[in-house]
């Protein structure tokens, strides 16, 4: 219910902001308005890192902390993420500087780090984990500065600026460690438009960090908890020896400026982190390769059915003399039901609950209502979708199954909606309990594994039983023409006829459509990039059906053309040979791109990439078979058989 809620008030704002706002960008939350002096509360979301792929908690290395720890609420999508949002004790004030403060509540004690919590921040300085912070849930940011030339500075400015997520834990020179332990916020606020006698009020539009190492003896505390910080030049930063207990002090200052940038564009500066220029020439290349070649494809079998279905329908009485070949030969096999037609309906049954899901996932996200503002909705939106989706997936199992002569459907049913999520479940439970056994928060909670069953087996379950019934209930597929007693001898095939040659030729075209795309959805999961180009994703989507559908089409023409009619399993395999391709491009985005050493980050990654792939199988595999199936009973529809 707190779902729908949620979900009635990203649509309401949505609707406010498209109608106050030229802004492109719609955030999925309401703004906060500060007056001067009012709090602004920092919090702690987690530590990351591309190179250990294992998210942690803020409080899981010895930060400072406040005199009451308290975690934020959190949905699904979050703690699938492995995010814990969490207080912590920085004191921010809306428009109220501070030079430098010392964050623990002792003013001249330093901090004391024993020697296993120092080998501990050795260790992720080393794993190069970044730390993530929020300011009114917005991510914090690092500012990298490029300067092509010295002298021309002004000028570069505005270019060569870019932005990091998070913060870094600290670096290292030599075999050395060092801890960022100050942090200079710079908070950018804009100045709202009030009447005259009100008082002024601000929102925030920006957060930064620079993050500073500076030795405890260079820190000059007093009692009141102020400090000085030395001169750039002449400070040394501070190490973090692991053999050791080790001294410190952890300390921030707070800067505030006032910045043009309308609370709604605000993202922005987050979301423009990738080259958007690459992404227009990608996508535009792709769409005219694609077309170009779904166009000739189109032609070529349209002008060879046709030629096809006017020679077979000529009465002469040369046909009586001619013997027949080609496609017509196996009209009275083409409908004969495959093998194990129950897991096939079960897999199709699958492939249109993803189907469904994402294509109405990528269009919502596409109207900027899972905004990366609102966390973890998109992956919420995902589960439960795929779960109330199960309706479909039935239904069409159900009618498919029928048709194929299947008689048990209640197995047909419990097998659709157990197979496939049952794969995808005992996978990510395997790696779950290697991610429980590092201590990540990148671990689902058992709570939330016995919710997940919970949805699976109270709300998917009986829907996909639902749907399947009412499928099963339902007239069977009308095939138009019959299927002959005994079956055909099929002839010898030709060696490009080899499943295998087919999956490797079907599968290069769609992927072809959408591979730029899968390095920026790859970097988004991978690198913690944000990912928000779902514009161009629901483009590439459609690139993705229209070329799948041809490619199958094409290779079930040329399959029928052999005499070979089992054709049933054989398009579900080939239509999804971009699947293939997409696995190749996964080891080569492993091993050219990430600097992941280690064995369980290694199989954290090759476990996700196997559900990925098995996942976009079901789904190329899906569509495919339906356009197969469509144009067979198309062309058998369109010649005279007696």
């Amino acid at each position: 219910f707190s779902f729908l809620q949620e979900r009635l008030r990203y649509m309401l704002v949505l609707l406010l902001l498209l109608h106050g706002t030229d802004s492109f960008y719609v955030p999925g939350v309401a703004p906060i308005n500060f007056h001067r002096n009012d709090p602004v509360e920092i919090k702690a979301v987690k530590l990351t890192s591309s190179r250990t792929q294992l998210p942690y908690e803020y409080y899981s290395l010895p930060f400072c902390q406040p005199t009451k720890i308290t975690y934020k609420a959190e949905n699904l999508g979050e703690v699938l993420r492995g995010d814990r949002i969490v207080n912590t004790p920085f004191q921010v004030s809306m428009n109220v500087e501070k030079k430098c403060e010392v964050l623990c509540n002792f003013p001249n004690k330093p901090v004391t780090l024993t020697v296993e919590q120092s080998k501990l921040i050795a260790e992720r300085i080393r794993e190069d984990y970044y730390v993530h912070l929020i300011a009114d849930n917005l991510p914090v940011a690092t500012r990298l500065e490029f300067y092509s030339n010295r002298e021309e500075e002004e000028k570069k400015k505005e270019k060569d600026v870019q932005f990091e997520h998070g913060y870094r834990l600290g670096f290292m020179d030599g075999n050395k460690f060092y801890l960022h332990n100050h942090l200079s916020f710079i908070l950018y606020y804009h100045r709202e438009d009030v009447e005259e006698n009100q008082e002024p009020t601000y929102r925030v539009v920006r957060f930064e960090v620079i993050p500073q190492s500076i030795k405890l003896e260079d820190l000059k505390a007093d009692e009141k908890s102020m400090c000085t910080l030395p001169e750039a030049t002449g400070s040394a930063p501070q190490e973090i020896d692991p053999s050791r207990e080790n001294q410190l002090l952890f300390t921030y200052s707070v800067h505030w400026e006032e910045s043009d940038i309308k609370w709604a564009s605000r993202w922005d500066t987050y979301l423009t982190m990738s080259d958007v220029q690459i992404h227009w020439f990608s996508i535009i290349n792709s769409v005219v390769v694609v077309f170009f070649l779904s166009g000739i494809l189109s032609m070529i079998i349209i002008r060879t059915l046709r030629k096809d279905i006017a020679n077979y329908n000529k009465e002469d009485d040369i046909e009586d003399t001619m013997e027949e070949s080609g496609w017509k030969l196996v009209h009275g096999d083409v409908f004969r039901p495959p093998q194990y037609p129950m897991i096939l309906s079960s897999l199709l049954g699958s492939g249109i609950q993803l189907f469904c899901m994402i294509l109405i996932v990528i269009f919502v996200a596409m109207l900027g209502m899972l905004s990366p503002s609102s966390r973890g909705a998109l992956m919420t939106t995902a589960c439960f979708l795929f779960m109330f989706m199960g309706v479909f997936g039935g239904f069409f199992a159900g009618r498919l199954y029928r048709t194929l002569k299947g008689h048990r459907w209640k197995k047909g049913a419990f097998c659709t909606a157990t197979l496939y999520p049952g794969v995808v479940f005992g996978i990510c439970f395997v790696l779950n309990c290697f991610i429980w056994g590092k201590h990540s928060s990148g671990a689902v909670p058992f709570p939330t594994m016995v919710a997940l069953l919970c949805m699976w087996f109270g709300i998917s379950l009986p829907l996909v039983y639902l749907g399947y019934y009412f499928g099963f209930r339902k007239q069977p597929y009308d095939n138009p023409v019959r299927t002959n007693q005994i079956p055909r001898q099929i002839p010898e095939q030709r060696w490009y006829m080899n499943k295998f040659v087919g999956i490797l030729m079907a599968g290069i075209l769609p992927f072809g459509a959408m591979f730029i795309e899968l390095f920026f959805i790859f970097s988004a999961i991978w690198e913690n990039q944000f990912y928000y180009l779902f514009g161009f994703l629901f483009l590439v989507f459609i690139i993705l059906v229209v070329s799948c559908s041809q490619i199958s089409i094409v290779m079930v023409y040329f399959q029928l053309c052999a005499e070979d009619y089992r054709w049933w399993w054989r398009t579900f395999l080939v239509s999804g040979g971009s699947a293939f391709y997409v696995l190749i491009y996964a080891i080569f985005y492993f091993v050219n791109k990430l600097d992941i050493v280690e064995f369980i980050p290694s199989l954290l990654y090759f476990g996700y990439t196997a559900l990925m792939v098995l996942s976009f199988w079901l789904l190329t595999g899906t569509i495919g078979f339906y356009a197969a199936y469509m144009f067979v009973r198309k062309i058998y529809a369109a010649v005279k058989i007696d």
